[in-house]
């Protein structure tokens, strides 16, 4: 089986896509020619591998609850999945391994993110799929990633609020339950306010 070395050389937010999304520059080195790799990656939040700030702390209570707490609520989370196909390649290959972002703050991550002020949030990509490599005679050969595979990164905070501030200048995402909506909707229309932002301070002491 090849021996297959990744490390993670950068981060950069998607141009033009869609929705937000960051590509990490994934680099792949290998001791012989390989043909194809079905790769999976798991991309992992390690919220105990870094400090916080007084601000960041109270930024964060929703997800951890008070730090006094927080040798028993701050563990591993589970950021993403991803799948992709690398075509062949000898020695080494840099590819783009693209990471979906959410702005619903209904979802971990997003309140995470957005609780912190500055540094790098502690990233674990744990590797796994199916390579497919040629031996010296020319014959194709089939193996498994081995769980083993894994590498830490340091991704800044100021690139994923970069990206945000680009796809939501000044917004953020509020997600209600429909009856919730619904009473919140009538209430806009019986006393005709223009938009949601207006209810919402009209409510707001």
């Amino acid at each position: 089986m090849p021996e297959l070395n990744f490390r993670v050389e950068g981060v950069e937010a998607a141009r033009f896509a869609a929705a937000p999304m960051l590509i990490f520059k994934l680099r792949i080195d290998t001791d012989c020619p390989i043909h194809t790799i079905a790769l999976r990656c798991q991309i992992c939040i390690e919220p105990t591998r870094r400090r916080y700030q007084e601000s960041e702390q109270r930024g964060l209570i929703d997800l951890f609850g008070v730090p006094e707490r927080w040798k028993d609520t701050l563990h591993s989370m589970l950021w993403t999945h991803i799948n992709i196909v690398i075509t062949g390649f000898s020695e080494t290959t840099l590819v783009d391994l693209p990471a979906p972002c959410t702005f619903d703050f209904n979802i971990a991550s997003s309140k995470y993110f957005s609780g912190l002020d500055s540094g790098d949030v502690a990233l674990a990509l744990l590797f796994s799929g199916t390579v497919f490599y040629e031996v010296e005679d020319g014959a194709l050969r089939v193996a498994q990633i081995p769980w083993s595979k894994e590498v830490n990164y340091a991704l800044p905070v100021s690139v994923w609020k970069r990206m945000m501030d680009e796809y939501y200048p000044n917004t953020v995402w509020l997600c209600l339950h429909r009856d919730t909506f619904n009473r919140l909707h009538q209430y806009k229309m019986d006393r005709g306010i223009a938009t949601w932002e207006l209810t919402l301070e009209s409510i707001l002491p």
